[in-house]
């Protein structure tokens, strides 16, 4: 039956100036859950709250956004229209906040604390107020010198060095370079200056080194050796402190996986690293060696004052209180607010009032937790949380005022188009606060619990009872009626792109790109197995959308290498990318499932000579025939070894090269011959378009690939105990008229609700929470333990009619400069009284010189070969060039006046996702 529809009219933040009340967030300890949990009583986890709202509607709660949380901090907001704020610094004088910034139009704004107006900013646009050479920015930074007359902005090679005006803006920038050691770059972390101004000292995190720069001339005075991914850094008298967050370096005999040329003591199971420390340099004795001292996982900021030195360390979910006077850890300061999940709330900054507060920012929680402190080794006491926006990064103070910076502000509301929204429009934010007295830090407490979705039980674990099997068991643990889960991992697509067109879903057709003509076994899907309109996925790209799903999460270090993605983009080969808790497929492990992986989390192929898309195309068509394997047997693995180990041989990762038919018989043939595993993990990525073949020839591909697929499980003897879950890594390649990260997904099973229009809030993670609660898998941090199962989407009465794939409407071929040479994909037309489909491309003879520029520009995006990078190409040039071919080079992009040159588009200076030639 139908689900009842209750639309709200989506209500967008409209909010640019200081003055809307706000909550913050932070840690808890022992004593401050118990309250916390006296409070929130017995409340609905985080996704059932949301009921029917829609990501960006304002509530009396706080805005929905797309990770199954509010936002609605303490204190005042300013939203910045100029992308994520990586990191940010308060000038000597208190007076400006300079923010290097990303995925948006400058490197580098500069904001007026007393008035809360932007007064400069600085990139490689030609609408800068002042012009630099590249927007590459580095996790840390920028940093002042201590007379406020310098500022440094750090990048991938070096500084690029300012002099600060009078006014506090700045001009004259001057690179200052770090030379590249072999193939490793600089990609600074933290400066800091000296006391009187004359030197830099600087965290050369590509190459596990500090260095002492003359502030004057540029020139490099020093080198010491330290830990792996330098990063944060603070100097105590003659004492540096320096944060290193992949550890220390390998021992002998030990498991390693590398990050950035390096090996990195990890966890063989978990890819996790295992160690995390602090060096201490003593720069005014040449002859010292440098100190070690042993901290939490990926220790991140470092903030000095008073004796101590504060380490957060993001990954273990502490801070270390460090003694300068005996250099060892004197305290460790649990941040752990919820005892439902021990990991996932991210601490990345600290700073410690006049009157003795310490302020931690917890990024994924969107909080900052408040404390007591009396000294380095007197034990803290916890006073609460206050809620942020949306993923706190840096928190200084200002007299009084607490000043907080918010990666992604409120989300993707940047006002682009009118025409619809993408997920390259972030925003980010600054709230600004004077520390409340404890009444009020206890109140926001309970509110940062709601805002999460933290509720007592959220993790329910069987205790040898034994249940009735149900398709999503209320206690993991518990039997399901589903024994074989599959998890196809598609690429890049925004709900109104492919669904917009089907007039049961709130869709708007003005943006559908890929519609019936093009997918017709995703709308025959939707149609039986249920419509989905109101699930978002999380990411911005496909480096944060892999790890949300195979981790429910995108661990700070992706996030904060936003910048310049140069020490790594998919993190699926870098140790630093991963959290200590596992994956979704240790977890299945662990909880005794068998698992296959085809291709998803890859990281390494090789292919064979003459593996072109247009022979394995027809190797595919072969294999379907004949049921012989591939001629072209394709090599994969991955760097993490507990995902080699379930690995299927010959099933290719991210390669636009590869039809995703093809893979589909690569899948067949072991399926037919093995089975499945209880979790089926995939990678179909051509929808992500770019290849040899048109964009919609792509997507019909990915598109045939999945009907058959699911036409093969429905028609098989696991059908009836199996669910499909079907979903985009991310929606970041087109528009969408509700949000830029709703996006298509199928639940697919005997037990999924056939015929219906699902619009309740749905989210990448509340998916993830599902597989696990049906496969007994215990969440892996915060975010998957306080969403809500799935289970509205499920029915106890199975429905066994098996679906049966359509033939594609669109050529796959189409598009091709060089046919297959068992020629070309000629569909069948629905009319037989029709035209036959075309298999050739044409452009409008006012067009064709443009279409050349593109297809020049199309050549260098690494979008297929042995180099093909998801997400290499510019995002803003990348959509258009996908909108004019799906048009047939006839109708400008959505807001657009005219069809562009790749140069003339608005937002094409945006760096794109991986640069890393």
């Amino acid at each position: 039956m139908q689900v009842t529809r209750q639309r709200r009219i989506k209500e967008k933040a409209q909010i640019s100036i200081l003055g809307r009340r706000m909550g913050r967030r932070g840690a808890l300890v022992t004593a401050g859950i118990a309250v916390a949990l006296s409070v929130t009583g017995t409340a609905v986890a985080s996704t059932q709250q949301f009921g029917t709202q829609q990501v960006g509607q304002v509530t009396a709660k706080g805005q929905v956004v797309s990770d199954d949380q509010y936002l609605d901090p303490y204190g005042s907001r300013t939203v910045i229209d100029d992308g994520k704020i990586m990191s940010s610094t308060v000038s000597p004088d208190g007076s400006t906040l300079a923010a290097s910034v990303t995925d948006g139009d400058a490197a580098l704004v500069l904001m007026d604390l007393r008035t809360g107006q932007v007064k400069q900013r600085i990139g490689t646009n030609a609408a800068d107020t002042l012009r630099i050479a590249s927007s590459a920015i580095g996790q840390e930074g920028p940093s002042y010198s201590p007379d406020g007359k310098q500022l440094w902005l750090g990048q991938s090679d070096g500084y690029t060095r300012f002099t600060v005006n009078p006014d506090g803006t700045l001009t004259a920038p001057v690179a200052v370079p770090i030379p590249a050691e072999g193939a490793a770059h600089a990609l600074v972390g933290a400066a800091v200056f000296s006391a009187d101004g004359s030197t830099v000292y600087s965290a050369v995190n590509g190459q596990n080194r500090v260095v002492a720069i003359d502030a004057a001339t540029g020139a490099i005075e020093r080198s010491w050796a330290v830990g792996i991914a330098p990063r944060g850094l603070a100097l105590v008298g003659s004492k540096l402190y320096v944060s290193n967050e992949g550890g220390r370096q390998a021992r002998p005999g030990e498991t390693t996986i590398n990050s950035y040329g390096t090996a990195v003591p990890a966890n063989p199971r978990t890819g996790a690293s295992t160690t995390g420390t602090v060096s201490v340099i003593k720069v005014a004795d040449p002859s010292a060696a440098v100190g070690t001292i042993e901290v939490g996982l990926h220790p991140t900021a470092v903030y000095a004052a008073k004796g101590a030195v504060f380490v957060t360390n993001t990954a273990d979910n502490n801070v270390s209180v460090i003694s300068t006077a005996r250099d060892r850890v004197v305290q460790t300061v649990s941040t752990q607010p919820w005892p439902e999940a021990s990991v996932g709330y991210e601490p990345d900054a600290v700073t410690l009032t006049a009157d003795g507060h310490l302020l931690v920012t917890l990024g994924r929680a969107n909080a900052v937790a408040v404390y007591r402190y009396s000294g380095a080794q007197e034990p803290v006491s916890y006073v609460g949380l206050l809620p942020t926006d949306y993923f706190p990064a840096e928190i200084s103070t200002v007299g009084k005022q607490v000043v907080v910076s918010n990666t992604r502000g409120i989300d993707a509301l940047r006002p682009t188009t009118n025409a619809g929204h993408g997920t390259h429009d972030t925003t980010s934010s600054l709230t600004t606060f004077t520390l409340p007295s404890d009444r009020v830090i206890r109140d926001q407490t309970v509110k940062v619990f709601q805002q999460n979705g933290w509720t007592r039980d959220s993790v329910s674990t069987a205790h040898g009872r034994q249940a009735k099997p149900v398709p999503v068991p209320t206690r993991i643990g518990d039997p399901s009626t589903i024994k074989h889960v599959f998890l196809l991992v598609k690429e890049n697509r925004t709900y109104d792109q492919v669904l917009g067109d089907m007039p049961q879903g709130n869709g708007d057709p003005a943006l559908t790109q890929f519609g019936e003509n093009v997918t017709p076994n995703q709308h025959a899907l939707a149609a039986q197995f249920g419509l989905y309109d109101n699930f978002y996925d999380v990411g911005t790209n496909s480096a944060e959308g892999h790890n949300w799903l195979m981790q429910a999460d995108n661990p700070e270090y992706t996030e904060s290498s936003a910048g310049e993605y140069t020490r790594s983009y998919d993190t699926e080969n870098d140790v630093l990318g991963h959290q200590k808790s596992g994956f979704l497929w240790t977890g299945a492990q662990a909880a005794g499932d068998t698992v296959k992986d085809f291709g998803e989390f890859q990281s390494l192929e090789s292919k064979p000579a003459g593996a072109t898309w247009q022979n394995l195309y027809c190797d595919a068509k072969t294999m379907d025939a004949t049921g012989a394997p591939s001629a072209y047997p394709i090599q994969t693995g991955s760097a993490i070894p507990s995902l080699n180990k379930v690995s299927v041989p010959g099933f290719p990762l991210f390669d636009l090269d590869v039809p995703d038919t093809y893979k589909y018989e690569i899948w067949k043939q072991d399926f037919e011959k093995n089975g499945p595993a209880n979790l089926n993990m995939f990678w179909f990525s051509n929808d992500h378009t770019g290849g040899p073949a048109s964009p919609a020839a792509e997507v019909a591909d990915n598109d045939l690939a999945v009907g058959k697929m699911v036409d093969e499980i429905s028609h098989s003897t696991y059908w009836k105990d199996s669910a499909i879950f079907v979903v985009e890594d991310d929606s970041q390649a087109g528009l969408d008229h509700v949000d830029g990260h709703r996006a298509p997904v199928q639940v697919i099973s005997p037990y999924a609700q056939h015929g219906t229009v699902d619009d309740h809030y749905y989210s990448q993670i509340t998916m993830i929470r599902t597989i696990e609660q049906i496969l007994g898998i215990q969440p892996m941090n915060q975010k998957d333990s306080a969403a809500t199962p799935m289970s509205g989407a499920f029915t106890q009465h199975p429905d066994d009619t098996p679906f049966t794939a359509l033939p594609n409407r669109t050529s796959l071929t189409l598009g091709l400069s060089t046919q297959p040479p068992c020629g070309s994909d000629v569909p069948a037309p629905q009319d037989p009284a029709a035209a036959p489909v075309p298999t050739t491309v044409s452009v409008p003879a006012a067009e064709q010189a443009v279409a050349a520029q593109w297809k020049t520009w199309q050549s260098q995006q690494r979008l297929t070969g042995t180099k093909a990078v998801p997400d290499f190409a510019n995002p803003e040039q990348m959509n258009r060039f996908t909108w004019y071919q799906t048009h047939n080079w006839t109708t400008p992009y959505p807001g657009d006046s005219r069809i562009y040159a790749p140069n003339d588009v608005p937002g094409g200076y945006i760096p794109s996702a991986e640069n890393d030639g």
